[in-house]
């Protein structure tokens, strides 16, 4: 069962030009489409399904600064300081609430991995700072076991992924930005070796520029145009329980992580629980991804089955007058992983007594984009001019999701960026430089 996203109204035609074409309605995209609007840029945001249907509705709900690889801590600082003005940017509720976030330890080797973390960004001047077990008790009532300590960050705080997305996609209309979903795009045009149009199932948009935001679909799209962006998806599980007493601050600790919502239930998953269906594109990027398996995906569980050939019967290539394979899956909605979540459900209760009264009010799977340094690509393609890509962003989207599309907004404008984008360049991949695998823990 996929979350209730609040619905946001497809325009009825698509404009014959614009300025910008973005590819893909969730987080990203609609962050991306917003900041182009607000300059006052022509834009069309295309969203082959529906606004947010996909992961931006499907994650934990969290947004932070706190555990961020230090690449990405400007981005994500900025991405905070965009959150606290979320809703007067939206003119609505995003369940923005800066609530904090603590991360729990067991042991002292843990806590010294959190303390390193806490070195390495003393730099960004952040809130963070470590707690002890009687610290972490009373920041977090109920809670049970032996906890050494934790990292803990008051700034840090949570939204409701099935409002935030599509709030933001609102603005973004009422700034001027046109907004059409049910409608894929398949491809491109160029003249003169640029971007010149985007060709959708409805029909040809002639246009300056084209951002794909497209999530899991990315590396499929790119494909198709002959351009090779590394990145795999694993799927998270999720569930949402009925309001019950607990937590306000959200956290996670061996096994779990909890995000309080608006209707006062919560979203519970397991920290480091999320599968990987194998496909031939695992076996095609193997060797990209070696350094992440041995180190990052030590907790993934792998399963091989009939996703193989499903994937592998999708066309990798396509012509833009004939249906493509975003007609074909309006919306990835993967199941959730029943092992996995009864692991995270075992593991709240045991931290949190409280928590064995919950009632389970639905669960839900989604599809998470991954590169091979878990770093995103949000950057120009040297090989196209005019084409711009925001995909990869391995579970730290939703937080870093509004600092991410102002950041896009400026590339293609050409306007001083933000933050230095030069870690999320598209180029990495094949300019001969040595990957340096994230140092963030992953949330989704």
């Amino acid at each position: 069962m996929a979350p209730r996203v609040d619905p946001v109204r497809s325009d009825a035609a698509l404009p014959a030009r614009t300025g910008v074409v973005v590819v893909g309605g969730g987080i990203i995209g609609a962050s991306t489409a917003l900041f182009l609007a607000r300059k006052g840029v022509p834009v069309l945001l295309c969203e082959k399904g529906g606004i947010a249907a996909e992961q931006s509705s499907r994650n934990w709900g969290w947004c932070r600064k706190m555990g961020r690889d230090p690449r990405e801590l400007p981005l994500a600082i900025e991405s905070l300081r965009l959150w606290r003005e979320m809703d007067a940017l939206t003119g609505t509720e995003t369940g923005w609430r800066e609530s904090g976030i603590l991360y729990l330890s067991r042991t002292q080797a843990e806590l010294a991995e959190r303390e390193a973390w806490l070195a390495a960004a003393r730099p960004f001047q952040l809130d963070t700072r470590l707690v002890t077990g009687p610290e972490a008790a009373a920041l977090l009532p109920g809670l049970a076991g032996d906890w050494v300590g934790g990292l803990y960050t008051p700034s840090d705080g949570r939204a409701e992924p099935e409002r935030a997305a599509a709030a933001i996609a609102g603005a973004a209309r009422k700034h001027g930005a046109a907004i059409v979903t049910g409608c894929a795009v398949r491809g491109i045009e160029t003249q003169a070796g640029r971007i010149a149009a985007a060709v959708t199932e409805r029909g040809r948009i002639a246009c300056d520029a084209v951002v794909l935001a497209g999530g899991v679909w990315s590396r499929l799209f790119c494909g198709n145009l002959g351009i090779n962006l590394p990145q795999l998806k694993v799927i998270s599980s999720v569930l949402r329980t009925e309001p019950l007493d607990g937590p306000e601050i959200s956290c996670g600790g061996y096994g779990f992580g909890l995000r309080k919502r608006l209707d006062g239930g919560y979203n519970v998953a397991s920290w480091s629980g999320n599968l990987h269906d194998i496909t031939p594109d695992t076996v095609r990027l193997f060797r990209d991804f070696i350094p992440s398996l041995r180190v990052k995906w030590r907790d993934m569980r792998l399963h091989l089955g009939t996703g193989f050939i499903e994937a592998w019967r999708v066309p990798r290539r396509w012509a833009p007058d004939a249906p493509s394979p975003f007609e074909r899956v309006r919306v990835l909605d993967p199941a959730p992983h029943q092992p996995i979540l009864d692991q995270g459900r075992d593991s709240v209760t045991a931290a949190f007594p409280a928590f064995r009264a919950m009632r389970v009010a639905e669960t839900w799977g989604g599809a998470i984009d991954v590169t091979p340094d878990e770093i995103p690509v949000i950057s120009s393609v040297d090989s196209l001019p005019g084409f711009f890509i925001a995909t990869g962003f391995t579970g730290h989207g939703f937080g870093i999701g509004p600092g991410a599309g102002r950041l896009m907004a400026e590339l293609v404008t050409g306007e001083t960026p933000v933050v230095d984008p030069a870690p999320f360049r598209f180029s990495r991949f094949s300019d001969g430089s040595r990957l340096q695998l994230s140092a963030a823990s992953r949330d989704t």
